[in-house]
């Protein structure tokens, strides 16, 4: 006899499988609809100062988070925000062009390449929805030599070895320069480097001289190893980083372009609420120190944190088009059509600010206080000084003459100086106070000291004012404490 197994129902009481069945369907009749996912691929450079509150702030303190719309038809949708870091603009083009970013944040010069990328294109747009920060005059990217070399100016370098990552911003700079004076890239030997190998080029003096941008041309002689012999603020042509987002993204996604301008906004306002702090903090995130932040983004720094889309700025990017097309180096372009203000309007609309008062100013936010050791208020920003001393904090001082007398006081009382900053006489950019050149002199019996960026401009002064050139070290020692 064979045995057979089967399992029957009881009457009235329904099958396992069946009970499981009908458990299932009301779960998923219970569940409520599945969440869109969208993902929004934002490509930043962490190490690129003057951008870090488009990207990094916003990652860390998680402000796109915080604005991001979660009503409406929003309500079900899931957003994964995927920060990609790059060290400079056009492979955050590239991603734009495949689709895997949506959000980049570049230089000027990339900035319009990669409009005119997308423009000759035959698929979506690319858009230029913000600023992020800027230098009216150009200041910010820069060429260094080794502290060693003998070469003080950029014509000392022609014939000479030189690099720049292409298609950056430093390297419109330097094409701007050379075209300004009529010199030809041929006439150097010119060579594409990213910061990082530029870097130890120099250091290891397989190069005379690397071109680069924010913070580098700072950075570098911060830590002891270059000297600035150029700085973009001679071409008098402004410098700023900008945010572009793809058409299509933005097209179908508005609300998120508003807030992602809203968290930009807010990081701005972060970084001038508590400047030292803030630097401190972009260093633990990005290894820049944070006296090389400090001196770009603190209080009469060498940049503006500014979203607004001047008409100024607009123009620039005309200009630089003109350049890179003489050259052959890039496409036709309309500015005009690329730039997108709407995007800015409506987050300082919600935000209840006013953009067109803000886009009219050119203001940045200055040094200002009370003189602890000279006395007095500190009137004029650009002639004032600073002194960080480690653990301690950030003191100003109203003129180069008390910041250095300052510092004086600090060592001969066993304080460390972590940075101590001045102001170029000429170009009113700031300067690290160790790393600049004085016009020195007496005037009245007084000891007079003049700081400057580069040392053909303080023999000029010295030379106009019956005073000589000398160091740091020799300008301390005329101030006394």
């Amino acid at each position: 006899m064979t045995a057979h197994s089967s399992i029957t129902a009881r009457p009235g009481r329904k099958s396992l499988a069946s009970r499981l069945g009908t458990l299932a369907l009301g779960c998923c009749l219970s569940l409520p609809a599945m969440a869109e996912v969208v993902t929004i691929g934002i490509g930043t450079q962490n190490t690129t100062t003057n951008t870090v509150t488009g990207g990094i702030v916003l990652k860390e303190l998680g402000l796109l988070e915080k604005h991001l719309p979660k009503t409406g038809k929003y309500q079900n949708i899931e957003f994964r925000i995927q920060w990609q870091n790059f060290t400079s603009g056009p492979p955050v083009t590239n991603g734009m062009v495949a689709d895997t970013l949506q959000i980049g944040m570049m230089g000027d010069y990339p900035l319009l390449v990669n409009g005119a990328t997308f423009q000759n294109a035959n698929g979506t747009n690319s858009r230029l929805i913000a600023l992020i920060a800027y230098n009216a005059d150009g200041a910010g990217n820069g060429v260094v030599v080794h502290k060693d070399s003998p070469y003080y100016e950029l014509a000392d370098l022609k014939g000479k070895k030189l690099s720049v990552p292409f298609g950056s911003a430093a390297h419109g700079m330097l094409l701007k320069a050379f075209e300004d004076r009529g010199w030809k890239p041929e006439d150097f030997e010119l060579s594409s480097q990213s910061p990082e190998v530029g870097t130890s080029s120099l250091q290891e003096k397989r190069i005379d001289g690397h071109g680069d941008f924010v913070p580098f041309a700072e950075l570098l002689p911060y830590r002891g190893f270059a000297r600035k012999i150029f700085d973009g603020v001679e071409t008098k042509v402004p410098t700023f980083h900008g945010v572009v987002v793809r058409e299509d993204f933005a097209t179908k996604y508005p609300e998120v372009v508003v807030a992602y301008i809203k968290a930009l906004i807010e990081a701005n306002d972060w970084v001038r609420s508590n400047p030292a702090e803030a630097a401190a903090r972009i260093e633990q995130w990005t290894r820049v120190e944070k006296e090389v932040a400090y001196i770009f983004l603190g209080p009469s720094g060498v940049h503006t944190l500014d979203p607004t889309i001047k008409p100024k700025w607009v123009e620039t990017i005309k200009y630089d088009h003109g350049v890179l097309q003489r050259m052959g180096r890039v496409k036709d372009f309309d500015a005009d059509a690329w730039v997108d203000e709407s995007y800015l309007r409506q987050a300082y609309a919600e935000l209840g600010l006013d953009y067109e008062q803000q886009r009219a100013s050119l203001d940045n936010y200055e040094i200002g206080g009370t003189d602890p050791l000279c006395g007095g208020s500190i009137d004029t920003p650009r002639k004032a000084g600073e002194v960080w001393i480690d653990g301690a904090g950030i003191t100003a001082y109203k003129s180069t003459a008390c910041t250095l007398a300052a510092v004086n006081k600090a060592v001969g009382e066993g304080k460390k100086i972590g940075a101590s900053y001045v102001f170029d006489h000429t170009t009113r950019i700031k300067l690290f106070a160790d790393k600049a050149f004085y016009s020195l002199a007496s005037v009245d019996g007084k000891p007079s000291v003049v700081a400057f960026l580069l040392k053909k401009d303080a023999e000029a002064h010295a030379a106009a004012n019956g005073g000589k050139v000398g160091s740091y070290e020799e300008a301390l020692a005329l101030i006394g404490s």
